[in-house]
């Protein structure tokens, strides 16, 4: 049993290592280049502030998938909307650092911020220490969608043709 248990703790750290593989060379000059509220964390937080949320959340849908038995027709909803929430987490640093498209980062971070509410609301009758588990995750998510809001307003998109 400890397997599954280890397996779905470190599903969410998959798609966060691809995002930071695919983007950690570029990103460096062109997020400091952004202007930033004096709020926004150091770069240096948020890699072990990801690894704990992911951690947690990893954990917290292993305590899930155990209470309802498994892969089953009870499973569909609560983890199909912790699947959908955890695309759209993975969806986040190709649109913001890959594409630089700070319009659809922020599209997307709004639908992720339902969707962990949704999936939060979804848990609770079914284990309540993983719905816990997601607090300091939402948590995170409502500083960054306010990080996010506060980027794509202070740095507008260049227009095609016009000279830097």
């Amino acid at each position: 049993m400890w397997a599954y248990t280890v397996g779905f703790t470190i599903l969410p750290h998959v798609g966060g290592l691809f995002g930071w593989f695919i983007n950690r060379k570029g990103v460096p000059v062109w997020y400091e280049k952004l202007k930033k509220p004096s709020w926004c964390p150091s770069r240096k937080i948020f890699p072990i502030a990801w690894t704990v949320l992911y951690t947690g959340m990893g954990y917290a849908s292993y305590l899930i998938w155990n209470d309802l038995g498994g892969c089953n027709s009870k499973a569909i909803i609560p983890l199909g909307l912790y699947g959908a929430q955890l695309a759209l987490n993975w969806a986040w640093p190709p649109f913001f650092f890959g594409i630089r498209n700070l319009k659809m980062a922020l599209i997307d971070i709004l639908c992720l911020d339902g969707l962990v509410i949704a999936t939060m609301c979804s848990w609770y009758p079914i284990n309540k220490i993983a719905t816990l588990l997601m607090v300091p995750y939402l948590g995170w998510l409502a500083m960054a969608t306010c990080l996010t809001i506060r980027i794509w307003k202070d740095n507008p998109e260049e227009k095609p043709g016009k000279a830097e």
